[in-house]
Parts: structure tokens; C-alpha cells; sequence
């Protein structure tokens, strides 16, 4: 979840305790709306402004800034679609789980008070699923902004008396392919058929041989990569696996799948100095809030917006 979703926390729960004696607010019916901007092809209607004027409601906002914020929110949303940044449904529900945790609801009060407050439950999610790309996407232009040159690398251990260090994975990933079509009747059988193949995961020699008698199982070897470059999706997860073992099966847009951890050892070359120096840089940028800016105000630049 990003910080600035995490900062809506306190005016949601102030909702929930006045929710008993909140008036209901209908929704506009989707035939009643007007397109009111189109963003590279792609419609924002009034429908969708409204929503968004009863959410900045809740964070205390002006609701008079809903037009160009939902113009931001589709802009990053394309741009998310470009890079093929993906957050899943199942990443999805369970971000939507623990923001009503956190505010001492369960997803089912949430539903109600989101609903009852003229924001909707679809229009949250989607506000949150932009968001959580989002966060890849600048994590991402970061990470390529702030690339050193090996000169700029020596001169800062130098500087600072260190030459940093990094675990490096050998990376195995397996995937148990649902189709698109078939996802609502298939995922299941197949989210168990990973469970059990991950159960026998004793190192990543023996793993095609595990895949041999399976249909449509897919082994990639990810190679080596750096505790940086690790996937935020599975980051934690595989910091957390000992070498020979295996993540959780995580749902994704391709079916189930899991990562098999080969090795790992601990590396430190000016390449990883590059890196823990550009992390350690990027994360001194509070929450991306500049960078964030900065990387809208070209996709406005770059985009066709019209004001109907």
C-alpha cells in the first residue's frame, strides 16, 4: 500500500464511526452520465468525477479538484498499461484488507460505508489498483534516474568509508498457466496442483523433471538478481525462503505460480554499489511525492486531453 493511501486512514475511520447516521447517497445511474473529459481516447464521465468529488469528501479535500485528478489517475493508469506494471486482483483484495483492518473494519463495512459516502467499492479499488502501479512505476524511473557513473561510485565510498553489499538470488520461476477464459473454473485446480508441486521443491535441479507429467507448466530460469532488482510483488518473500526452498504460490495474471530460490550469496562490486546508492537515494525522496509530480506533469505534456 502506498503512504499516500495509508494517510487516508484516519478521515475513513472517522466515517465508520459516524456511518449510523450517514444518509445514503444514491449513485447516479451510468446511463444519466456525460463524458466531461477524454484522455488519449479514453472517456471520463461524470459518473466517474462524481465519485471521485465524494472521495477528496473523505480526505478532506476540495471536491472542486475531482476533474484533474481522475485526468491524473487515467494518465498513470495508461502509462501503467505501457510499462506492463500489473497488480492482480488477488494483490488487490488483499491491500483492500488491510486498509479496512486498518481502520478497524472488516471489508464488508468498508463496502458499506465507501457505498453510503457516494465513493463505491469499484471506485476505491481502482483508485487503489492505480496507486499500488503507480508506486512500481516510479520505483522503476527512480531506480534509472539514479544511476551513477562508476566514477560518481568510487568517489562515494571513498566519501563514506563503505563499499556496500548485496544478496544476489539465483531465481526460478514456475507457472501454472490458466487461461484467461478459464480462470473463474480453473483456478482452483491449479492453485492446488502448485501447492503440491512447491510441497516436493527440494532445489531447482530437479524441477522439470517435477514438471514433466503436468500440463501447461512453464520453468524459466530467472537468473541472478540483486536484493534491489527484486520484483516488489515477490520481494519479501523471497528475502524471507532459504536457498533449495520455495515462496508461497502467489495468483497472477498468467495463473499461479511460485519462485524457487537456487542460491543467494552476497555480492559487493561497484555494480551493487550503484544500486544500494541509488536505493538508498530514492528512498530519502518522501513517498516519491516530487518524482511523482514531475513524471505527471510530462504524461500531460506528452498526452491528448480534452475538456468537453
Amino acid at each position: 500500500m502506498t503512504t499516500f493511501i495509508k494517510k487516508l486512514a484516519a478521515p475513513l475511520f472517522a466515517v465508520a464511526l459516524l456511518s449510523a447516521a450517514a444518509p445514503l447517497v444514491l449513485p447516479v445511474p451510468a446511463q444519466a452520465s456525460e463524458v466531461k473529459y477524454i484522455v488519449n481516447k479514453q472517456a471520463i464521465t461524470s459518473y466517474d468525477i462524481d465519485r471521485r468529488a465524494a472521495f477528496l469528501k473523505l480526505q478532506k479535500r476540495s471536491p472542486g479538484e475531482a476533474g484533474s485528478d481522475m485526468v491524473d489517475q487515467v494518465l498513470r493508469s495508461q502509462e501503467i498499461a505501457r510499462i506492463k506494471v500489473n497488480v492482480t486482483d488477488a494483490q488487490l483484495d488483499d491491500s483492500y484488507k488491510r486498509f479496512a483492518e486498518s481502520n478497524k473494519l472488516t471489508p464488508a463495512q468498508m463496502d458499506e460505508i465507501l457505498n453510503k459516502a457516494g465513493v463505491t467499492k469499484a471506485h476505491f479499488r481502482e483508485y487503489m489498483r492505480v496507486q499500488m502501479g503507480w508506486g512500481q512505476v516510479l520505483g522503476m524511473r527512480a531506480r534509472s534516474e539514479g544511476r551513477m557513473s562508476e566514477q560518481d561510485v568510487v568517489q562515494r565510498m571513498m566519501k563514506e568509508g563503505r563499499k556496500p553489499s548485496a544478496t544476489e538470488y539465483l531465481l526460478q520461476q514456475v507457472i501454472f498457466v490458466v487461461p484467461a477464459a478459464e480462470r473463474g473454473s480453473m483456478l482452483g485446480k491449479r492453485k492446488r496442483e502448485a501447492d503440491a508441486m512447491r510441497a516436493r521443491f527440494n532445489g531447482c535441479d530437479s524441477t522439470r523433471s517435477f514438471a514433466k507429467g503436468l500440463i501447461d507448466v512453464t520453468v524459466r530460469d530467472l537468473g541472478r538478481v540483486l536484493e534491489p532488482e527484486l520484483p516488489s510483488e515477490w520481494s519479501d518473500q523471497i528475502k524471507s525462503t532459504k536457498a533449495g526452498g520455495a515462496t508461497g504460490v502467489k495468483e497472477t495474471a498468467r495463473g499461479v505460480e511460485f519462485i524457487g530460490v537456487c542460491s543467494q550469496r552476497e555480492v559487493s562490486n561497484d555494480r551493487v554499489a550503484r544500486m544500494v546508492f541509488g536505493a538508498e537515494d530514492a528512498s530519502k525522496n518522501e513517498g516519491g511525492e516530487a518524482l511523482s509530480k514531475k513524471y505527471t506533469e510530462e504524461l500531460h505534456k506528452r498526452g491528448q486531453i480534452v475538456k468537453r
